[in-house]
């Protein structure tokens, strides 16, 4: 029993390092800045129907998670539950949480997903297609977010322009080599093995082959899952629609936290498009949970708003929207996995 407790801790390492500097993080600034004084004033005062509302949208973005993917599954295979479909998207949300970029959450997704029964094949599929799906509407509600609140922030946040170019343009480019690659493979493989030439000359890119292979690996993922999926203008579009109630929903939480506070001054258009700010430069940060630039991201950009509770609103945000999803993604995971992968449902023959 000892010895597995240590390998498991062993294996876990670098997730319990980062998971304790974030809280440590915290709490420093916390202790250090007269955090806690303003905290415990404000936790008696805190209006429950709003922060009800914060923790019931994280709620539901945790459903909606479930529901997206199970639109997907169901589609190529008619006899998966919406148990299963919950389950994996936690599981995503847990591994994404803990890893880095959050690069592990599509793969556990599918690896879930096959131990629940379904084909690896059609599961990367699913996965390719709900991350893309979700990135194109990421970056148009981010493109309407500047064109809606662009002079506000350049005005309020330094550094602002080049932070929303930096992120749209990267974001922006990556979903259009993937509709490229989808219509003309050759055309893109050529303006993508340009461009990493390109890199290498000016020596932004080391090793230009492992490079290109691992592009040209990812492109060509979508590229067999859209192959695979079909053609459901149905479908994507519900898909999509349900994927801005997400996005919505998760950008509301800041709003809903400030309103607990007693505080109403600020238009909630303009904290949605804040969070939605925060979200595409936390992206940026390669630590698990984008643990520091989540939390400095989301003071640069709410604290005009919170002014001396910009702390304890950060506390009560990460708790929401991180920390939950590690504890609830836990156990969603532990009890899907106890549950469903000893009844796994048999696929039908396909569409």
């Amino acid at each position: 029993m000892l010895n597995k407790i240590k390998t498991g801790f062993k294996k876990n390492l670098f997730v319990i390092i980062t998971l304790v500097l974030t809280v440590g993080v915290m709490l420093y600034f916390l202790y250090t800045t007269n955090g806690v004084v303003t905290f415990g004033r404000l936790v008696t005062k805190l209006e429950p129907q709003w922060l009800f509302m914060s923790i019931a949208a994280v709620v539901t973005c945790w459903i909606s998670e479930g529901f997206v993917l199970h639109l997907l599954c169901i589609h190529l295979c008619p006899e998966w539950s919406y148990g299963r479909s919950f389950s994996v998207g936690m599981t995503g949300l847990l591994y994404s949480a803990l890893t880095p970029f959050s690069t592990g959450g599509q793969p556990m997704q599918i690896y879930s997903m096959h131990k629940m029964g379904m084909d690896t094949g059609k599961a990367g599929s699913i996965i390719a297609v709900k991350t893309l799906t979700y990135q194109v509407i990421m970056v148009a509600y981010s493109l309407v977010a500047v064109a809606a609140k662009l002079h506000f922030f350049q005005t309020s946040v330094s550094n602002f322009s080049f932070v929303t170019i930096l992120g749209l343009f990267s974001n922006t480019l990556f979903i259009v080599a993937v509709f490229l690659f989808m219509i003309s493979e050759n055309t893109t493989d050529k303006m993508v093995t340009s461009i990493i030439q390109f890199l290498h000359k000016v020596k932004l890119c080391k090793h230009p082959k492992e490079r290109y292979e691992k592009i040209h690996g990812q492109l060509e993922t979508f590229h067999n899952a859209s192959k695979l999926m079909g053609k459901s203008t149905k479908l994507y579009l519900t898909v999509m629609g349900f994927t801005v109630i997400q996005i919505t929903l998760n950008s509301l939480v800041p709003y809903f936290i400030y309103r607990s506070f007693g505080m109403h001054t600020a238009p909630v258009t303009t904290m949605v498009a804040a969070q939605v700010f925060v979200a595409m430069v936390s992206a940026f940060v390669p630590l698990p949970g984008a643990s520091g630039g989540a939390e400095g991201s989301f003071y640069i950009f709410f604290g005009m708003f919170f002014q001396s509770a910009i702390l304890p609103a950060i506390l009560i945000w990460r708790l929401l929207t991180y920390y939950m999803n590690i504890l609830v993604g836990g156990l969603a995971s532990y009890i899907g996995g106890r549950r469903y992968n000893r009844d796994a449902p048999e696929e039908s023959s396909g569409q």
